[in-house]
């Protein structure tokens, strides 16, 4: 199911309520959203939480709001205000960036770029999570990790960019699409230090995650609705829907029982050539996702390496 986070919740929050709802232990995500952040959470429930490898490396989709004038140190608005004048940065006000300026700014961001992970974040360092070593007050050395920017673009429907605020500094909204593991607050900082200026997130609601769109999620109330009303199937997607990008097969009687436990299947009868060496596909009973294999086109052979009985 998606569910559309609420600002002020973890993650975690949001899974505990989801088991609470259903009176089930079976419920996982697919990738972390920031307390402060809203929207798509891609939560899986019972056998189809193994599922959850094959969904949390999807490109994802964000709305932002990068605000310029100070940073922060957590690099968003939950964070506390660092100085605006350190080096690098600007002094004086109003910020009078053109359109243009702004821009070229959001592109020199585009493509694959190495990001170093902020010390804010549920990454681990000996065990540990940076967060618990930053609130200890704690800096160590992060590595750099290569993430994609597709889009990094600005959305006004006519004029400035900017969006003054009472208090001197000014926003701009934004729209990132992006690969995972990629975060909207460094990007922000980033933005900031292009145009010369401390700057922090504002604002971060993500629109799609995958193929998973906010259109199609459902507020923990709205979830509470459905099971009282016993319409949860209503908005339950089922496993093989959850992953229907993927490639698929449809396995005969035979050759689901083999699969079921858990041995390869010659995939030369069913293929249609669109698999490629070491791609994951759906392996499907009667239209019902029963496993994801892994395909060998030498061989043409497709290895179970997640069995979903009962799906």
């Amino acid at each position: 199911m998606i569910i559309d986070k609420p600002a002020g919740s973890t993650s975690h929050d949001v899974v505990a309520r989801v088991r609470q709802v259903l009176h089930e232990r079976r419920v996982g995500h697919t990738g972390t959203l920031d307390p402060f952040a809203t929207g798509v959470l891609v939560v899986l429930v019972g056998g189809a939480t193994r599922l959850a490898q094959f969904l949390s490396g999807a490109e994802k989709e964000y709305y932002a709001v990068v605000r310029f004038g100070y940073s922060t140190d957590t690099g968003d608005l939950t964070g506390k205000s660092t100085s605006a004048t350190s080096e690098g940065t600007r002094t004086c006000f109003p910020l009078t960036w053109s359109n243009r300026e702004i821009e070229v700014a959001l592109q020199s961001l585009c493509g694959e770029i190495d990001q170093i992970p902020p010390m804010y974040s549920a990454k681990k360092r000996d065990g540990r999570k940076l967060y618990q070593l930053a609130r200890l007050g704690e800096t160590v050395e992060r590595k750099a990790v290569r993430v994609k920017v597709r889009k990094f673009e600005a959305l006004s429907c006519a004029g400035p960019f900017l969006k003054d605020n009472e208090d001197g500094t000014v926003d701009l909204a934004v729209r990132v699409v992006c690969s995972a593991g990629t975060y909207v607050r460094t990007l922000a900082e980033a933005l900031g230090k292009c145009l010369g200026i401390g700057a922090h997130l504002a604002e971060l609601r993500r629109t799609r995650a995958g193929d998973f769109s906010i259109t199609s999620a459902v507020t923990l109330d709205q979830l509470k609705g459905k099971v009282d009303e016993e319409a949860l199937a209503t908005i339950l997607l089922t496993p093989d829907a959850a992953l229907r990008s993927m490639p698929f097969v449809d396995l005969c009687k035979r050759d689901a029982e083999r699969v079921r436990q858990g041995m390869a299947i010659s995939v030369s009868h069913h293929s249609d050539g669109a698999a490629a060496q070491g791609d994951n596909v759906r392996m499907r009973d009667e239209g019902k996702l029963l496993a994801v294999g892994c395909y060998d086109k030498g061989s043409k052979l497709l290895q179970p390496r997640v069995v979903i009985p009962k799906c």
